[in-house]
């Protein structure tokens, strides 16, 4: 059972699930964890073919969908023998790793019959389309969903920092976190039985408290963006499409 929910930092209108959805374009920020399912990394199918299905029912709303991928679930089994490397090999690395999951992501969504695409910032032609924006925007426009590997195809900077910027760049009306945790709570709910989650807060809430909900740069680039971030659980059946149809699901985090 989810630890009681806490008011929110900031009270927001509470928003009925509208007819239709609630967003016309999406950044889904999806951890390379997301995909081990039971594991301890690597891919479980089951836990990857279930989140494309989902991911699929959204797509068929009407909601145009793109996904920045991380590729902790693999860097996870070579880690001990990164310990002591240079950090912008690691970080290349770990890029690598994302390009890895994003392939396995499309080849799901195509057994499911969605078309999609990747695209990689770092460039490996022979496996995926190289970063170009407006190629990106053509294809949510016609129906794909875009897959955004490697990051920013520069060290240093996370995933989470990807999500937030690919999400600029697609002019999407929200960013979505998915993680294992059904929002943001005030402590970790894992360990503290105490802990309540935030119906919403804002950015500056969430960096002054240092949450956890992206690192410091993501939260930034949002905020000054004036971009919405919605942190979930992938792993709630069905949490996915209540949140794109405007339902209580999650933490809103905003400006």
């Amino acid at each position: 059972m989810n630890p009681p929910t806490a008011a929110a930092a900031t009270p927001l209108a509470s928003v009925a699930p509208a007819a239709g959805p609630a967003y016309r374009r999406i950044l889904l920020k999806l951890s390379g964890e997301a995909l081990m399912g039971d594991d301890a990394y690597g891919i479980e199918r089951e836990t990857i073919d279930r989140i494309v299905a989902e991911i699929a029912d959204v797509l068929r709303a009407g909601v145009q969908i793109a996904i920045v991928i991380g590729g902790g679930n693999i860097f996870r089994g070579v880690a001990p023998g990164a310990a002591g490397m240079d950090r912008a090999t690691a970080d290349y690395m770990g890029m690598l790793a994302t390009l890895m999951n994003a392939l396995a992501l499309q080849d799901a969504l195509r057994r499911a019959g969605v078309e999609s695409r990747v695209q990689s910032a770092l460039r490996i032609d022979q496996v995926a389309e190289p970063y170009i924006r407006g190629r990106a925007l053509r294809h949510l426009e016609e129906g794909k969903v875009v897959i955004f590997a490697a990051g920013t195809g520069n060290p240093f900077f996370t995933t989470d920092t990807a999500a937030a910027l690919r999400g600029r760049e697609m002019g999407v009306d929200i960013v979505l976190k998915a993680t294992k945790v059904d929002g943001v709570y005030t402590a970790d709910p894992l360990k503290d039985a105490a802990a309540r989650r935030y119906l919403s807060l804002t950015f500056d809430e969430a960096i002054v408290k240092n949450l956890k909900v992206m690192d410091a740069t993501a939260l930034a680039l949002c905020r000054d963006q004036n971009m919405l971030l919605k942190v979930f659980s992938i792993f709630v059946p069905g949490a996915l499409m209540r949140v794109v149809m405007g339902g209580d699901e999650g933490t809103l985090v905003h400006c």
